[in-house]
C-alpha cells in the first residue's frame, strides 16, 4: 500500500483552516504539522485537525524530517523568505498566490527549487477548479471559435475595516491588485495568453493604498476587460466570448461551479461543483506530482506564475502601485 503524502501548514490563518478541511478529503494526504510564530496559535489549529506535530517556528517545521510537502499561507511579503528557507531544508512548497511579490522575486524562489531539485507550485486554486479546467478545454477545442473577449471583475467593500487590517497594510503589499485582482489578470492570461499591451488606472485611500484597479488588455485581434477594487460590490462572474459563442462563469467565478455556454445551438447550463471549498484540487494535483517525481506542474508552471506575476508588475507600473519596502 503505497503511503501517504505528508503535508505541513505555515501560518494557520483563515485560509489555513479551509485548506485543512480539504485536505482531509484526499484520500492520499495527511496532515500532520503545523508552525506558527506563535506557539498557542498552532497548539490551538493542532486540536482542531488533530495534528500530532506542532512547531512554534517555522524554522524548526522546515527542519524536521516528519513532513514531505509544506503549504504557505502566510501573508504576501514572508512568501519568499519562507518557501526559500523551506526548500533549502529540503522541503517541497505549495505557496499561496502571489508566489512573489514581484518577479524578481519569484525568479529567486524558481531558482531555488530548481538547485535544490524540489517541487514549488503556486497556490492558485483558481486553476484547478472543475469549471475553469472545463472552459479551458472547451476555448481550446474551439467551440467559442477564436476568443475576442474576456471580461472579468472581482470586487466587494472594505472601507469600513481598519487601515491596520492586511487589506490596507502597505508593508504587507496590502491593496487590490495582488489579493483579488490577481484572479481576473489570471483568467485573461490563462485564455488569452500574455497581452500585447496594457493600461492599467488605479485609485488609492488616503494612505496610499489602491483600492481600485481597472486594466485593459490588448491582444492582436482580442481584449480583456479587468477590474478589482474594494470600494464597492461586484457580480464576480466572467465572460468569455469568441466568434461562435460565448461562455458565462457561475459568481464567484474564481471558485466557481459552473457556466452556462452560448452558441448557435442554443443554450447549455452545467454544473461541476468542486469537491469541499475547492482548494482540494490544487492538493491532488501537488500529490500527482509528487508521486510522479515532477519538480512543476504542467497545469500551472513555473513559467506561468512568472508570467501572471510580470503581469501583475505591468500593471503596478502603469497604475503607480508601490510598496515601501520595494527599492
Amino acid at each position: 500500500m503505497k503511503s501517504k503524502i505528508r503535508w505541513g501548514i505555515v501560518g494557520p490563518g483563515k485560509i489555513a483552516h479551509q485548506f485543512a478541511n480539504d485536505l482531509k478529503l484526499v484520500g492520499d494526504a495527511e496532515l500532520v504539522a503545523v508552525a506558527s510564530r506563535k506557539a498557542e496559535r498552532a497548539n490551538e489549529f493542532a486540536k482542531t485537525y488533530s495534528i500530532p506535530h506542532v512547531f512554534d517556528s517555522y524554522e524548526a517545521l522546515f527542519e524536521t524530517d516528519k513532513v514531505d510537502v509544506l503549504y504557505i499561507a502566510t501573508p504576501h511579503v514572508f512568501h519568499k523568505n519562507l518557501a526559500i528557507a523551506a526548500m533549502k531544508a529540503g522541503k517541497h512548497v505549495l505557496c499561496e498566490k502571489p508566489l512573489g511579490i514581484n518577479a524578481k522575486e519569484v525568479n529567486e524562489m524558481i531558482n531555488v527549487a530548481k538547485e535544490h531539485k524540489v517541487f514549488l507550485m503556486e497556490a492558485l486554486w483558481s486553476r484547478f477548479n472543475p469549471t475553469i479546467r472545463k472552459v479551458k478545454e472547451l476555448s481550446e477545442e474551439g467551440t467559442l471559435g477564436e476568443l475576442k473577449y474576456v471580461n472579468a471583475d472581482f470586487a466587494f467593500y472594505a472601507l469600513d475595516r481598519s487601515m491596520e487590517s492586511r487589506l490596507f497594510n502597505l508593508d504587507l503589499a496590502g491593496g487590490t491588485l495582488l489579493d483579488i485582482g490577481i484572479y481576473p489578470v489570471f483568467l485573461a492570461y490563462l485564455l488569452l495568453g500574455k497581452p500585447i499591451h496594457i493600461e492599467a488606472v488605479s485609485n488609492f485611500n488616503v494612505i496610499g493604498t489602491e483600492i481600485q484597479t481597472s486594466i485593459i488588455f490588448q491582444y492582436e485581434a482580442a481584449q480583456a476587460i479587468l477590474y478589482s477594487g474594494l470600494t464597492n460590490e461586484s457580480r464576480m462572474s466572467a465572460e468569455i466570448s469568441g466568434t461562435k459563442g460565448s461562455i458565462t462563469l457561475e459568481p464567484r467565478f474564481h471558485e466557481t461551479q459552473g457556466y452556462t455556454l452560448k452558441t448557435e445551438k442554443g443554450v447549455d447550463s452545467v454544473q461541476l461543483p468542486s469537491q469541499g471549498k475547492g482548494y482540494t484540487h490544487e492538493i491532488i494535483e501537488v500529490n500527482q506530482c509528487l508521486n510522479a517525481k515532477k519538480l512543476e506542474s504542467d497545469l500551472w508552471s513555473h513559467q506561468d506564475s512568472l508570467s501572471l506575476i510580470s503581469l501583475l508588475d505591468a500593471i503596478r507600473e502603469k497604475s503607480g502601485v508601490r510598496f515601501p519596502f520595494e527599492v
